[in-house]
C-alpha cells in the first residue's frame, strides 16, 4: 500500500503546510518592519522561494518530457498574482493588525472561496455541491474564527 496516496497523508501534509502560513506571516512581517519595506521583504521571500522551487524542479525531474497537447489558458498562470497579493498584504498588515488576526481573516476568505470553487467546480477543481452539512460546518468555522480573534 502506498501511504503517500492516502487521504490521511494528504490531510496531514496540508495541516503541516498550514502551520507555515502564520510562521511565514510573522517572519516576513518582521523582516518588512526591520527593512522598512514590505515590498523588499516580499521580494526576498520570493527570491528564496524561487531558488528552492528551482532546486526541487531539477532534483525531482519535474520537467515534463512529453509535449503539451493543448494550449493552456493564461488564467491558469495567474495564481502567482494571488500569491504575491497575499504575501504583500500579510507582510504589510500582520505587524499592524497581529499575525493571529491577519491569518484568521485570511482563513475566513479561504473558507468562503473554497465553498464557491468546490460548489461550481471552478478553475478545474473537483466539484462538491454545497449541502446542509457543509454549510453548517462552514458556519461553525466562521464562528470559530470570530471567537478566536475577538478580545473579551
Amino acid at each position: 500500500m502506498n501511504y503517500f496516496q492516502q487521504p490521511v497523508f494528504y490531510a496531514l501534509l496540508m495541516c503541516v503546510a498550514g502551520f507555515g502560513i502564520p510562521v511565514m506571516a510573522a517572519l516576513n512581517g518582521s523582516l518588512g518592519e526591520k527593512l522598512h519595506s514590505p515590498a523588499l521583504a516580499t521580494t526576498i521571500l520570493f527570491m528564496v522561494g524561487g531558488v528552492v522551487s528551482l532546486a526541487n524542479l531539477f532534483l525531482s525531474g519535474g520537467i515534463s518530457k512529453s509535449p503539451i497537447q493543448a494550449p493552456i489558458p493564461i488564467l491558469f498562470y495567474m495564481g502567482g498574482l494571488c500569491v504575491i497579493f497575499y504575501i504583500l498584504s500579510i507582510t504589510w498588515v500582520a505587524p499592524k493588525f497581529g499575525v493571529g488576526n491577519a491569518v484568521s481573516f485570511v482563513l475566513l476568505g479561504q473558507i468562503i472561496s473554497m465553498v464557491v470553487i468546490d460548489h461550481f467546480g471552478l478553475l478545474g477543481a473537483l466539484q462538491h455541491s454545497v449541502s446542509t452539512q457543509r454549510l453548517t460546518g462552514l458556519a461553525l468555522m466562521i464562528v470559530g474564527i470570530f471567537l478566536t480573534v475577538r478580545r473579551f
